[in-house]
């Protein structure tokens, strides 16, 4: 039997393991089932009684008001839903336990239900007595229906609050004993677990034992030692066949595995050091690109402040000294980084802020953002330059009729593109052109921070990896337009 086992297809062999084991697992699951199926019901038939008391008190007050409703108006419609809410009282009052017993509880159930009955006769006297226009016989029914009607009700609400205490216990008994069962259910399950992996683990080692043996001499092959004893054939299954071919390509594979290595290691080092000074040449020219700090414009900047400090209040000076130092912390932590549109788009909001302090808000600002974009990446200090440029080339000297625009948007769902428009000067198509191909001029390449058009132009093409980055749109008199675009990646485009 065993080595008909042995013998048997490996998909047969861990099919036939494989139902054993969920077979097993399945039997328990049964057995916890039905157990936890019957903790339930107990649970929910606790408090039961106190829904059927619930039930009797709200027919009984039915009852009444229908009497009462009857008595006044007199109509047919009133007399009839009185005995419909009657019979459904009567027949609630049935269920109530009979039994003569010394148990408070069912003592008491016992004389609800005699005074429900002697409630419901004195009832229907009391509807007889006004239909018969006996105006004293009537009166007097009527008072003793009454009476019984706040007795009962008095008892039943006693009797709700004491069932309800006993089933509040009878319910922490039943919790108690289910979390007891839950507890022998998890050991159980745990037991039968472990029993039915080392069943698993047992049977199954036969067929996994082969496996490792040609695991362990595949790796000394894969570690150039081809001095190995071939491996013991036990059953002629998969893995027979598959050791059996093992043992006789180890000596024809040996040369060529060795050439391989070789030839791989070799590779690999060559691809190591191409990529190390890929790095090396990407990291020193963006440590190149990234420009100074221009004294210049430190000293226009913090002088502005000193004059505004001199002029006015400490609060204006707060402030523009605060703006300041998160331009210029910008500045300095996001020189050599990887940045968003929106840290991008803040950075200008700062920049012509401090402009308008300078030159007494000559500068309008205008911007249209789609928000959707402003996690997009791209370099740090890209924006500024250019919105730098558009000043000092375009709009300073137009007396507070200058106006710069930012636009924010999308083109084709997966570029994002950046627009930075002035209404200044403009540029001839000379100036353009050395522009577009990154060469600046004197004026655009020493800007404040250092970083001019060229640099811009630059670190956008070694970001994007493409030379068409950005477009240039001047006319001498008319403005200028610089749009940037970047690709969008794909967790923003999903969003």
């Amino acid at each position: 039997m065993k080595n008909k086992f042995r013998n048997l297809p490996i998909q047969l062999k861990m099919t036939a393991i494989t139902l054993m084991a969920n077979l097993l697992v399945l039997a328990v699951n049964l057995v916890l089932l039905i157990g936890i199926n019957g903790m339930s019901s107990r649970i929910d038939g606790v408090y039961q009684v106190n829904m059927q008391l619930n039930e009797l008190s709200a027919m009984l007050d039915e009852v009444q008001i229908n009497m009462e409703e009857y008595l006044n108006t007199k109509t047919s419609d009133s007399l009839e839903t009185f005995y419909i809410y009657e019979q459904d009282f009567s027949q609630l009052a049935d269920e109530l336990s009979d039994d003569i017993s010394s148990n408070t509880i069912k003592r008491t159930q016992r004389l609800i239900k005699n005074m429900s009955q002697l409630y419901l006769d004195k009832a229907d006297q009391t509807i007889e007595a006004k239909r018969g226009r006996n105006v004293e016989k009537y009166r007097a029914r009527y008072e003793e229906t009454t009476k019984l009607y706040g007795y009962i009700k008095n008892m039943i609400d006693t009797l709700n609050n004491e069932q309800f205490k006993e089933n509040s216990q009878n319910y922490r008994r039943v919790i108690n004993a289910f979390r007891t069962f839950e507890t022998a259910a998890n050991f159980v399950m745990v037991i039968v677990i472990l029993i039915n992996a080392l069943l698993i683990l047992r049977l199954t080692a036969s067929i996994i034992r082969p496996l490792k043996e040609l695991k362990g001499l595949a790796d000394e092959v894969s570690k150039g030692n081809f001095e190995i004893e071939p491996i013991k054939v036990r059953a002629m299954d998969e893995i027979g066949v598959v050791s059996t071919a093992f043992n006789q390509m180890v000596i024809s594979i040996q040369e060529y595995i060795e050439k391989m290595r070789e030839s791989a290691e070799i590779e690999k080092e060559h691809e190591a050091k191409e990529l190390m000074m890929e790095a090396h040449l990407k990291d020193a020219q963006l440590k190149y690109l990234q420009a100074q700090i221009n004294p210049h414009f430190l000293f226009n900047t913090l002088n502005a402040g000193a004059q505004l400090a001199m002029l006015e209040g400490a609060d204006r000076t707060y402030e523009y000294v605060q703006v300041m130092a998160e331009f210029f912390r910008y500045n300095v932590k996001k020189g050599d980084q990887i940045v968003t549109i929106g840290e991008e788009i803040a950075l200008i909001d700062k920049y012509i802020y401090i402009l308008n302090v300078r030159f007494s808000g000559d500068i309008n600002y205008v911007k249209e953002v789609d928000e959707s974009l402003l996690k997009v990446e791209m370099p740090s200090m890209i924006l500024q330059p250019i919105v730098e440029n558009c000043v000092n080339h375009g709009i300073r000297e137009m007396m507070g009729e200058g106006v710069i625009t930012v636009k924010v948007f999308t083109q084709g769902g997966d570029i994002a593109c950046i627009s930075i428009e002035d209404n200044g000067a403009g540029m001839n198509e000379e100036t353009v052109e050395r522009l577009r191909k990154g060469k600046g001029t004197e004026r655009t390449s020493k800007e404040f921070n250092g970083i001019g058009m060229d640099n811009v132009m630059a670190r956008l093409k070694l970001f994007e990896n493409s030379d068409d980055v950005m477009s240039i749109e001047s006319e001498e008199g008319k403005g200028s337009r610089f749009t940037i675009y970047l690709d969008i990646n794909e967790d923003i485009r999903e969003e």
